[in-house]
């Protein structure tokens, strides 16, 4: 049964949301280069995406300074503007490992621009982390600013750390919490919360694109997806041929997608590498450096570069 909750005063929009992976200088710091993000978000934008997720997962945020945060929500403000599309919604991170940090980052995000924040369950001591704990830091962190907090999750950087449904659908009942990414993989819990919640009460989006066909069919808005960062247009499509009851399109695309996306599973250096092969000439940026993880993480081999572009074949 739907609940009635009162809708959110700033739900999130549906659609296909980008979690942006960070571009470096080619210096031995490594130092983020603003005008090469500046022309990827706008790639990305002219590529039909809904959303900008920075300072995620993809982004190496715990390699991010608090002033980079900053800066990229700014660089990623002006590059949609410029792009004609200022309504494009930004998304921060703001997972810290205390709640002080976490409403920190919350409250540096919403001064740089950004729409929404998404936060990470506290996971450093796993075994201290209750059901309570975890309902009092979204609370209060959601309490303690006026950003709106998407709940993330993601078990495998949280130390086995999972969000069951009834646990999100605690959250869901506070009016600054406005939705969750299932990086988890778990399509039960997009049919259980849908079916509890309207998009605007409490959003639901998967955490990859190789199932936005099933998170649609249960009811979700729609999904975050690192493979956007390589073929925007394909993932915008997909969306976009599923909305306008072109079902038998979307499936087909749907098992293309998938078989591409298998390949972002393996690593961040293998999505970057793959963006700079397939995106990074359309974007202008030609320095493979440009795209290598952050020191001390290191670019793939010879060997895995192969298999990543014979997984991106389908798309590519």
């Amino acid at each position: 049964m739907t609940s009635t909750l009162a809708a959110k005063s700033k739900p999130v929009p549906p659609g296909v949301y980008v979690p942006v992976i960070s571009l470096y200088k080619a210096t031995p710091r490594q130092e983020i280069d603003y005008d090469a993000s500046y022309k990827f978000f706008q790639h990305l934008v002219r590529g039909g995406v809904d959303g900008l997720v920075l300072a995620g997962t993809n982004a190496e945020a715990a390699l991010l300074a608090p002033e980079e945060r900053r800066e990229l929500i700014k660089v990623a403000k002006k590059a949609t503007a410029d792009a004609g599309r200022p309504q494009v919604p930004i998304v921060a991170g703001i997972s810290g490992q205390s709640t002080n940090e976490s409403i920190r980052l919350a409250e540096d995000a919403l001064g740089a621009g950004a729409d929404f924040g998404l936060l990470l369950p506290p996971n450093y001591w796993a075994k201290a982390v209750t059901k309570e704990v975890i309902l009092s830091f979204y609370r209060e962190v959601a309490d303690a600013t006026a950003l709106p907090v998407i709940i993330y999750s993601f078990p495998a950087v949280c130390n086995g750390i999972d969000l069951n449904s009834d646990t999100m659908s605690e959250l869901a009942q506070h009016p600054n919490i406005v939705g969750v990414k299932l990086t988890c993989g778990n399509a039960g819990k997009v049919t259980r919360l849908s079916e509890e919640y309207t998009h605007k009460q409490f959003a639901v989006y998967a955490g990859s694109s190789d199932w936005l066909i099933p998170c649609l069919a249960g009811g979700g808005g729609g999904c975050v997806t690192g493979i956007a960062n390589i073929f925007p247009k394909s993932v915008a499509k997909l969306y976009s041929l599923w909305n306008g009851g072109r079902l038998e399109e979307a499936k087909k695309l749907q098992g293309l997608v998938a078989q591409a996306e298998k390949a972002c599973k393996e690593g961040i250096a293998l999505t970057k590498y793959t963006a700079f092969h397939f995106a990074g000439p359309h974007a202008g940026l030609m320095n493979p450096k440009t795209f290598w993880p952050r020191k001390p993480y290191a670019p793939i081999g010879a060997d895995k570069a192969a298999w990543g572009g014979e997984g991106y074949a389908a798309l590519g």
